[in-house]
């Protein structure tokens, strides 16, 4: 047998060698060469390397291996389209009946719907939009779904645009002309108007334009768009267009002029809360393709819907709870089961406020800064100025034996608040005074100084009298 040695850096020369024996002689070199040889030690040829586990996984693979809790965890996620939504066939079989003229290429009538956040709002209207294409396309008509949200598309321009891209036209013009595309920001708004109709007319058909978190487009960008796109059907022959509108705000509609509301909301339908029951068997459906057999213990499914339904039935909040309690145990290497402990354990964690937790984690400075705001609040002043905290501040300090800190320094810690989200400040001229920063508390302020004055160093402010300290400054210096 030939075995092959690896040896760097050495080529054969007759100068300034390195003897090898009798395998020649060689000297260092740049590139590594090979000499064969039958080795001299019989023991070699049984020689193996022995298998060594990729270091790339190794940090994860004892996640990776791991599949005692979930089956397929991404059926509890939001983004998730299940095909059947139990508890929702009154509300689908309703949506369904007022789109269906459009299979025989009549125009149906414009939709509003309501209902609170989880009540499968956006999941229905979603299933019954791709029902209608597949049953458009074995009838051979044509029906089409844009799906918007108006959360993140909020401006009449960004919407006509966005509505003509997803728009699959079918190009029948020459050969000789193309399709002009609208870029996202440039054109004027009614020349965008101009083009989308000239895109819906060459596709023809019908058009259902679903405008998710339509409340949010009103109160940004006002009624004009929602104004065009009703009356669009009047400059079109050859195609038809019809709005969803959803929403979880019913006040939205006074943002609305009468003529628009009118038109859009021909139908509304109410999606109501899902009860505890419902909850259950929505939970049941999506465990048996998330989970493990035997993964559940009795009981989680009912505690979770249960927890869930004391929040307005919300079913994006049982899944949440739901999926959390499995990564729990998932992550608790002696579990083999997801618990009823888990599940409360999860509810903790969803109920803990992010804001709550970087208070407390707040230096003893910030937290006094934050405290002399919260006693200005107490005494009336629900909006504020930087000068206003630094003077409460500067009184308060010496009492707990901290030292105070010039102007500048509270300002900074301030704008730290405000980057952190505690509190809403702006600046504001007062003419010939020059300007100056307001601030207010958009938070729980009740819970702000209960996690305030847990700090040992600020426990001299539990005794601090409000009511000696307003005579004194609010004579002096409050406006």
């Amino acid at each position: 047998m030939i075995c092959a040695y690896f040896t760097p850096f050495l080529k054969k020369t007759d100068n300034r060698a390195i003897s090898m024996g009798n395998r020649g002689v060689y000297k260092r070199s740049d590139k590594p060469i090979v000499i064969y040889s039958q080795p001299t030690n019989p023991q070699l040829l049984s020689v193996t390397m022995p298998e060594t586990d990729d270091p790339s996984t190794g940090l994860f693979k004892k996640y990776l291996t791991n599949n005692r809790i979930f089956k397929d965890r991404e059926v509890l996620r939001h983004s998730y389209r299940p095909q059947i939504l139990p508890h929702r066939k009154p509300q689908i079989d309703e949506v369904a009946s007022i789109l269906a003229p459009s299979l025989r290429n009549e125009t149906p009538s414009n939709i509003l719907i309501y209902g609170k956040t989880g009540t499968g709002k956006t999941a229905c209207v979603r299933y019954v939009g791709s029902e209608l294409e597949k049953a458009s396309s074995k009838m051979g008509t044509l029906c089409r779904i844009v799906h918007l949200n108006c959360e993140v598309i909020d401006t009449q321009y960004r919407v006509l645009a966005q509505i003509a891209k997803c728009l699959d036209v079918v190009d029948e013009m020459s050969s000789d002309k193309t399709r002009t595309h609208i870029p996202m920001t440039g054109w004027p708004t009614d020349q965008v108007y101009a083009e989308l109709k000239n895109q819906l007319e060459a596709g023809g058909g019908v058009l259902v334009i679903v405008l998710d978190e339509i409340d949010k487009l009103v109160k940004k960008s006002g009624d004009d768009t929602l104004y065009n796109l009703t009356r669009i059907n009047a400059d079109l022959k050859s195609s038809k267009v019809s709005i969803i509108g959803i929403s979880n705000d019913l006040s939205f509609k006074d943002f609305l002029d009468p003529r628009v509301l009118s038109s859009l909301s021909e139908e509304e339908i109410v999606f109501p809360p899902y009860n505890a029951p419902q909850l259950v068997d929505i939970l049941a459906q999506r465990a048996e393709q998330a989970f493990v057999t035997g993964a559940i213990a009795e009981g989680v499914i009912p505690l979770c819907a249960a927890l869930a339904a004391q929040e307005h039935g919300d079913a994006r909040r049982a899944l949440d709870l739901f999926r959390i309690s499995g990564e729990l145990a998932d992550r608790d290497e002696e579990s083999k089961q997801v618990t009823e402990g888990h599940v409360k354990q999860a509810q903790a964690k969803i109920e803990t406020d992010s804001m709550i937790e970087c208070i407390a984690t707040l230096p003893t400075q910030s937290k006094l800064i934050l405290y002399s705001m919260l006693i200005l609040e107490q005494l009336g002043q629900n909006i504020f100025t930087s000068g206003e905290v630094s003077r409460i501040y500067q009184d308060i300090a010496p009492s707990i034996e901290l030292d105070v800190l010039t102007h500048r320094r509270i300002t900074d810690l301030i704008s730290e608040l405000n980057m952190l989200g505690v509190i809403n400040t702006r600046v504001v001229s007062r003419g010939r005074y020059g300007r100056t920063k307001e601030m207010w508390f958009d938070a729980n302020t009740g819970k702000i100084r209960e996690v305030v004055l847990k700090d040992s160093r600020l426990n001299g402010l539990k005794d601090l009298d409000v009511s000696q300290m307003e005579a004194k400054w609010l004579k002096t210096w409050f406006r």
